[in-house]
């Protein structure tokens, strides 16, 4: 039977089931109007990119067109259930705003061009700065919505063929917690758990994760082991009331920044009551005295004084996973985006080593991700890695990947680790990088200090290329816009969080002249006439299955190993954990089963609370709390919906407050928003900074003032009123405003 729950009902009916058992399957669909099964012509396998689930489902396919999806009824990861943004995402693709044709910026004004004269600019400005300044010269920022095939490509080109180490994606700013916190413990990215493990858990703790907004399938098997036989109890760990919090046993609401405070008194109290597993520690792991040492400096009285919290709920938390059988624990960007976020999320990997909790059914860790592809940026080398999570600073790593791709290993950088995200912006403003290629994102939006961030991309010395699906703020101020196929529209392998890979073929053609990114990055190579040391081209592959079989050898012997994997084998099966090798070719369901490490698992690193740069308060927690909802698309790259609610104004706010489409500062216009700013001094509960604000009436310094201060007040910390994160109050400090205010 197919489903429908819509948006009014994201989770859908409930199909209950217990401890052991096997999550029932619920196929959800949804076509176009006067569409029915029978009216579509084909159907193409695929599985969702517009969130980090990984859901599987098959397209629908009518008169060439995309008319629908229908979820897979096997797969591993959904058994079949769809969210929102699966049943209705496919709907952008056909959006009359998406970009068709490459365009080129003449006399300060983006115009229409072909591929040719677009390709030929690029590849101009690459060889200049090459010859002129190097490979330093030049930067990649690219997104967690590419393909496997596409980063790697990217890696390849710009590590090995170009030789630059400024390469990096906006995974940093979202999940990058993530990567390090797995390190730290288990001195390697990938993570330990799997979905499947709901469906064993008899605890299950969710640490800043909003689950029913930012994976509502996932939500929704929780759901139906509640609602089953024998259901999980659940520990939430978030400052709102959320949906998650309201189904919890326990609920915890600290103050913003207390994070490490919470999780020490929690391990304090697991580790008093003898909730611990010695014979795992002493044989898998090191640093449990250290642990406990600094631990026992938490009390839960102590922890509650610092997170607003009461010490009974502490220990009541602390029994919920002190006494679990069986201990299931997710973290998403409620602790990625906070104080000490590495510190907590390595002391959540140490609730389950004290424990002995992993690499059994029901024991398991999932530090999430937000993005549909962010495990692949990082696994293929496109942000703070080399390609199969090697080190920089290893030279066996170094010279692995020399081999593979056939070149000097000094023509892969390894002087320093590859140059995260706010460094290269920084690298730009100084003017050492001259050439930024963003490929599938929009930093104009996304990243903190947007004025700063606009005005860097809108420097006359700075080549910008912009590669995206719809106009975005960032294509306004590129010099280069390059039209990408969205999903559907190419072929790829992306892998979700508990590391299961799903192929995505093509249904149907792009839009206009628009190219899949493989074949973009692909082309840039030949037309620079990039070598190997055999003089054949680099990188050698020419289509998305041929650069996968470039990736396995790649990622062979490798925790990421895909060795065993193929196009034929993903066409045929719903979903395939890596590793995936000769020994294991199904695939592996968990990691580190048997307590199976590369090395013993780590359990200290610097872990006692730090002050924050503000004090915390109950009346300004969100910024502080995980902001994604079902409704949000990244950066508006992935939905034109999403940049529409941006530019509407905020609901109760004055619209002269609400940010205008950045002009670019070639074309010599100004605007009466961006004339009304002036830099004035301003403060509040998070500190005192000079920077510009726009007046809405008249008035005197020294009151809480109605403004909407800009970005770079408070960097990061304002968001539009969708992402549930109201702008700050501040004082304006010693100012008088103008009489003819905008």
């Amino acid at each position: 039977m197919h489903h429908n729950p819509g948006t009014a009902q994201p989770w859908g009916t409930r199909t209950p089931y217990g401890s052991g058992q096997p999550w029932p399957a619920r196929v959800d669909m949804f076509l176009a109007d006067g569409i029915g099964e029978q009216d579509v012509d084909r159907w193409v396998r695929s599985a969702s990119v517009l969130h980090s689930n990984g859901d599987g489902f098959d397209i629908a396919v009518k008169d060439d067109q995309i008319v629908g999806v229908r979820g897979r009824e096997q797969d591993r990861v959904n058994h079949g259930r769809l969210g929102p943004k699966d049943l209705f995402g496919w709907q952008a693709n056909s959006s009359p705003d998406r970009l068709t044709q490459p365009l080129v910026r003449v006399d300060g004004v983006l115009v229409e061009t072909d591929w040719d004269t677009a390709m030929d600019r690029i590849v101009e400005h690459t060889r200049h700065l090459l010859d002129d300044q190097g490979p330093s010269a030049i930067g990649f920022y690219t997104s967690g919505q590419l393909f496997l095939e596409e980063y790697y490509t990217l890696g390849v080109i710009a590590h090995g063929a170009i030789g630059t180490n400024h390469v990096d994606g906006n995974t940093r700013l979202c999940t990058a917690t993530a990567a390090e916190a797995l390190k730290e413990s288990f001195a390697s990215d990938g993570q330990p758990g799997s979905y499947a493990d709901i469906d064993h858990a008899d605890v299950i703790a969710l640490y800043g994760h909003n689950v029913a907004e930012t994976q509502t399938v996932l939500w929704t098997r929780m759901l139906d082991r509640l609602a089953g036989p024998n259901p999980p109890k659940l520990l939430c760990v978030d400052p709102r009331l959320t949906e998650v919090a309201r189904h919890a046993t326990v609920h915890l609401a600290p103050l913003p920044g207390t994070n490490m405070a919470l999780m020490n008194a929690l391990l304090h109290d697991i580790i008093a009551q003898g909730w611990i597993d010695e014979q795992y520690l002493a044989a898998h792991t090191v640093g449990f005295a250290d642990l406990k040492a600094c631990v026992a400096e938490y009390p839960p009285e102590r922890a509650a004084d610092i997170c607003g919290l009461d010490a009974a709920e502490i220990r009541a938390a602390a029994r919920l996973l002190g006494t679990a059988e069986k201990l299931l624990s997710t973290v998403l960007q409620g602790f990625y985006q906070s104080h000490q976020a590495t510190a907590a999320a390595v002391q959540v990997n140490n609730v389950h080593l004290v424990r002995g909790m992993l690499g059994a059914p029901g024991c398991g860790v999932l530090q999430m991700n937000g993005q549909p592809t962010a495990q692949n940026t990082r696994e293929c080398g496109a942000d703070g890695d080399l390609a199969g999570f090697r080190n920089w600073s290893n030279d066996e790593h170094i010279e692995q990947l020399s081999r593979l791709w056939n070149i000097d290993s000094g023509q892969i950088p390894h002087y320093a680790p590859p140059t995260h995200a706010m460094q290269m912006f920084r690298y730009a403003e100084q003017g050492s990088i001259r050439m930024l290629w963003i490929s599938a994102t929009n930093p104009a939006v996304s990243m903190p200090e947007l004025a700063r961030i606009r005005a860097i991309l809108g420097q006359e010395r700075l080549f910008v290329v912009a590669q995206d699906i719809f106009p975005t703020e960032t294509t306004e101020l590129a010099d280069v816009v390059l039209p990408a196929a969205a999903w559907a529209e190419k072929t790829g392998t992306f892998t979700n969080v508990d590391r299961t890979v799903h192929l995505s073929d093509k249904a149907v053609e792009p839009p206009g002249q628009a190219r899949p990114d493989l074949d973009i990055f692909l082309d840039f190579a030949r037309r620079m006439n990039f070598r190997d040391n055999d003089g054949q081209q680099l990188p050698p592959w020419t289509d998305a299955e041929s650069a996968f079989e470039a990736w396995k050898k790649c990622s062979a012997g490798r925790p990421c190993d895909y060795s065993a994997m193929s196009y034929d084998m993903l066409r045929t099966r719903d979903g395939v954990q890596w590793p995936c090798t000769s020994d294991a070719p199904e695939g592996t369901e968990r990691l580190y089963a048997g307590g199976f490490f590369l090395q013993r698992a780590r359990l200290l690193r610097e872990l006692r609370q730090r002050p924050g740069h503000r004090r915390p308060r109950r009346t300004h927690r969100l910024p502080g709390a995980q902001p994604r909802r079902q409704s949000d698309h990244q950066s508006g790259t992935l939905c034109p919906a999403s940049r529409s609610s941006r530019r509407r104004p905020p609901t109760g706010l004055d619209h002269r407050t609400y940010p205008v489409p950045f002009p670019h500062p070639h074309q010599n216009r100004t605007s009466s928003a961006t004339a009304a700013r002036r830099p004035v001094a301003v403060g509040g509960s998070v500190g005192r900074r000079r920077c510009p604000v726009r007046h809405l009436r008249r008035g005197s310094g020294g009151g809480v003032h109605p403004t909407l201060v800009h970005s770079c007040a408070c960097p990061g910390q304002w968001h539009p009123p969708r992402s549930g994160v109201r702008a700050l109050p501040l004082r304006v400090l010693g100012h008088r405003q103008p009489t003819n205010s905008a």
